[in-house]
């Protein structure tokens, strides 16, 4: 298998990567990513010296980088991942993810359908599978799940750029037979998860003894879903989903924002010098809502469940406490906090 992975050095491909290097031996992968403010490649540095692991940086905007990668690594499968993702930065400037996530999504695509075809007993079975986001659905209310026919919805620049880019991979299975696959997810948690999203800058605030930000009164619910668990998934899809056909892949785990955050302070209170007053809680401070937030997202994942077998880890509070613990020794060089266990 030759196997492009893009956005290979973000957070959910740099885990997919690693995930896949061990898994599958005998794969070569190649990693393309345009290394944005939102990369590192230093998580992948385990394999950087393998044959097996091959990186180079391309923006998938530029299509004639872009085509010569294609033509130049001949891959007969291809997990796209690379996106702008922030959703507070879309809304600021929304022109990247436009460009990012739908011009990109074009261009690696179709790049790989001129090759496929090309040479179809050479690229027979290759295939194509598209990584999205829940968020493309629009938003829920008290009840209710996201389901494989729940209409799109988006209602930010990032979600509305995510929604494009999956109708691009749809349309190419209707209109030209290509072998593609997409699967939606909802939010990820993890190790190697960039600083700016919630669980990372809740634990670096509170370790700096700083104010935790949280959106509105923390109402907003989510389901959360481990990114290992995510990878697990991905594979799957990849080995024996339906051609043409959208998965959802959900933690079946939701939390309010804030609960969220409580659970995050009991562990930091549990494993570091405990905050404000003996409890990291009172550094939580309410700020005002972005614009166009959502209320609530959940994943009816009961279609990959039922066709491929996959299952969510249910250990929630272990995977969190986990996560927590591997920020905590990401920033304590930094911040120098002194550990109680």
């Amino acid at each position: 298998m030759k196997l492009i992975i893009t956005g290979g050095a973000g957070f959910i491909g740099s885990n997919l990567i690693l995930h896949i290097f061990e898994k599958y031996p005998e794969w070569t992968i190649y990693n393309i990513d345009k290394l944005t403010y939102a990369s590192d490649r230093n998580y992948l540095n385990p394999i950087k010296h393998s044959e097996r692991y091959h990186f180079k940086k391309v923006d998938l905007v530029d299509r004639l980088a872009v085509q010569e990668v294609v033509k130049s690594y001949r891959p007969n499968a291809v997990i796209h991942l690379a996106a702008e993702s922030h959703v507070d930065n879309s809304i600021h400037g929304p022109e990247p993810f436009i460009q990012s996530n739908v011009v990109g999504t074009f261009n690696i695509l179709e790049e790989c359908r001129q090759l496929w075809v090309q040479e179809p007993e050479e690229f027979a079975g290759a295939r194509f599978l598209h990584v999205s986001t829940d968020e493309v659905y629009g938003e829920l209310e008290e009840d209710g799940y996201f389901t494989e026919q729940t209409p799109y919805a988006p209602n930010s620049p990032y979600s509305a750029s995510k929604a494009a880019s999956d109708f691009i991979v749809r349309s190419y299975f209707q209109t030209y037979g290509m072998n593609v696959v997409t699967t939606n997810c909802s939010n990820n948690y993890g190790p190697h998860q960039h600083d700016e999203k919630l669980i990372p800058t809740v634990i670096r605030s509170a370790m700096q003894l700083k104010e935790i930000p949280i959106y509105g009164k923390g109402e907003n619910i989510r389901d959360w879903l481990f990114v290992k668990d995510h990878c697990s998934a991905i594979e799957e899809v990849f080995l024996a989903g339906r051609a043409g056909q959208t998965y959802n892949i959900g933690g079946n785990n939701e939390w309010k924002n804030i609960d969220l955050v409580h659970k995050i302070c009991e562990i930091l209170n549990k494993h570091i010098d405990k905050g404000p007053e003996g409890d990291y809680k009172n550094l939580i401070s309410f700020v005002t809502d972005r614009l166009g937030h959502d209320f609530r997202y959940a994943i009816d994942a009961s279609k990959i469940k039922d066709e491929l077998g996959w299952e969510p880890n249910p250990d929630f509070d272990g995977m969190l406490e986990e996560t927590v613990l591997w920020y905590v020794n990401k920033y304590k060089s930094l911040l120098k906090i002194n550990e109680t266990s």
